[in-house]
């Protein structure tokens, strides 16, 4: 056995209970072939083979992403950017300055806002958006990904006045006269982005180069993408030229199941750089924009209980079409409703006694998870559901949490209480609605306070955070056995896939708070250096 590659003098945590850590490891071609300590490891450096010194330097396993919309993360990096923009003033000038360098007529597009921390958090107008671009029609995503801001000219292109019917499972927002304000929610959305041109296959195939160098810097090495046809063929032409430097799990939409039955796609159909997880469904729209589907109505609107974008019969159906034929599901739900609603139906398929065995081994998850009643808490581990969840969503949500959902917020991001019960985590960003910096993720994760210390030194429901290992655990080892792939990744193990992480500080000893001064100093995927600072 001879190693091609050795890294020397590192503070090496494997996550592998095995041998938890390790000074040094060697890689032979795309492979983990030992760990030990520096002359074990150089014993086994083939000759003409490259020995680095991490000089102290922590290494983990590479970053696994769960739950990303990976193309539309590299076009949000050529978009107008909206994130974290703390007042409407400053939101209109980024418009504005936009305005300025594009031709009249042509789309300008972004997303990013958060209405919750602009003043009163009221939703803004299409009026405001008119001021400052006038002569260009305008379509903001919020940071969710639930709801749009428009300008008149782009709700004129779409045909959308006050006579216009709400879609179904969608919500125009209108002011008092009836006229739309310029707010579009889950489906009323369709009726401008139809509209837009889809990125053409070079676009798609240039976004995904900048998104994949972007993420390397982070550490990750591998990603679960939330995304359709165009981010997969941009994936299998970069694939098909040796361009692609990231190891992805694509799901299909639902839209798309009927079609991939029919050709006989199944979960885990692939190679060890693109393969297939499952079939992506929603069953409720989000928090921000209060459409995640609640037992209860939202503080202070007894009237509005979210929006079921899958009713409880369709998502039975979907869920055994998808099992029967192999594919395991990936199921969006943020109220407590739609949790239950999707554990209700894996559990009916899973133990209806017509059914049988059928898709024992497929690992359903439920997507975000955000807010689950107390009785559903052990349905995760009893039914073998994994929650794929986004600890930078709970730090950027517990404000509107607080405010939505009152005394429900408790089991709002409910990592340590999943974890307890027996519950795989896997954690991801949901980019570009959150930042990829999974550094962050991990500070999210075991805080549960933002970087500027709110809500304070304790954190929110502070009884939810999780230790670093376990944080560290759930964006690595978690995320692997999510996607089917722990055999192969997850742990830096003899064997496994050369994938790694170099970081500036050892994670698991310094406070939370280094966490945020932490950077990736280098990145490996497949035994390749792919990013070094």
């Amino acid at each position: 056995m001879e190693a091609d590659l050795v890294l020397l003098n590192g503070r090496i945590y494997t996550l592998d209970p095995q041998q938890p850590t390790a000074q040094a490891l060697a890689i032979a071609g795309n492979r983990i072939v030992a760990l030990g300590d520096n002359r074990q490891m150089q014993q086994l450096l083939a000759a003409g083979g490259q020995q680095v010194d991490l000089a102290g330097h922590t290494v983990v396993p590479g970053f696994i992403d769960a739950h990303i919309h990976f193309l539309a993360y590299g076009l949000s990096l050529q978009e107008i950017d909206l994130a974290g923009v703390d007042s409407l003033a400053e939101a209109l000038e980024r418009v504005a300055a936009r305005a300025r360098t594009t031709p009249p007529g042509q789309w300008l597009t972004g997303r990013g806002w958060d209405q919750s921390l602009w003043g009163d958090g009221a939703f803004p107008t299409r009026q405001e958006l008119d001021r400052v671009a006038p002569d260009h029609p305008v379509y903001l995503r919020r940071k969710c990904g639930h709801a749009a801001w428009a300008n008149s000219r782009a709700l004129a292109l779409a045909g959308i006045t006050e006579a216009t019917p709400d879609p179904p499972g969608g919500t125009i927002q209108r002011d008092a006269t009836g006229a739309p304000t310029g707010i579009l929610k889950e489906r009323a959305m369709d009726l401008v982005e139809r509209l837009q041109q889809r990125p053409t296959p070079d676009q798609a195939r240039e976004a995904v180069r900048l998104a994949m160098a972007a993420v390397h810097r982070l550490g990750i090495v591998g990603i679960h993408n939330m995304e359709g046809a165009d981010a997969l063929r941009a994936f299998q032409t970069l694939r098909a030229a040796g361009e692609l430097k990231l190891r992805v799990l694509q799901q299909i939409p639902e839209a798309d199941l009927d079609a991939a039955i029919q050709l006989g796609i199944q979960s885990g159909f692939g190679d060890d750089f693109l393969r297939f997880g499952g079939v992506k469904i929603f069953a409720d729209g989000a928090l921000g924009a209060r459409t995640a589907l609640m037992m209860a109505p939202y503080e202070g609107e007894p009237d509005n209980y979210g929006i079921a974008l899958a009713e409880p019969e369709h998502l039975k159906r979907q869920v055994e079409k998808a099992a029967r034929a192999g594919l395991a599901v990936f199921i969006h739900a943020i109220g407590d409703q739609a949790n239950r609603n999707v554990l209700d139906a894996i559990e009916a398929v899973r133990r209806h006694p017509a059914n049988g065995s059928i898709g024992p081994h497929l690992r359903h998850r439920i997507e975000h998870a955000q807010v689950l009643h107390p009785d559903d808490v052990s349905r995760f581990a009893a039914l073998g559901v994994i929650a794929s969840m986004q600890p930078i969503h709970c730090t950027q949500d517990m404000v509107l949490a607080d405010r939505h959902w009152g005394a429900r917020a408790r089991l709002s991001y409910a990592w340590s209480s999943l974890l307890s019960s027996g519950a795989v985590l896997a954690f991801g960003s949901d980019a570009p609605v959150e930042t990829p910096d999974v550094l962050q993720g991990l500070y999210a994760a075991v805080t549960r306070r933002r970087p500027d210390g709110y809500p304070g030194p304790a954190g929110w429901y502070p009884e939810e955070c999780l230790s670093i290992q376990e944080a560290v655990h759930a964006y690595t080892a978690g995320a692997a056995y999510a996607g089917g792939d722990e055999n192969r990744r997850g742990t830096l193990s003899p064997g496994k896939l050369a994938d790694l992480a170099v970081l500036s500080q050892d994670i698991f000893t310094v406070e939370p708070e280094a966490l945020l001064e932490t950077r990736v100093v280098a990145t490996l995927v497949d035994g390749e250096w792919v990013y070094s600072s």
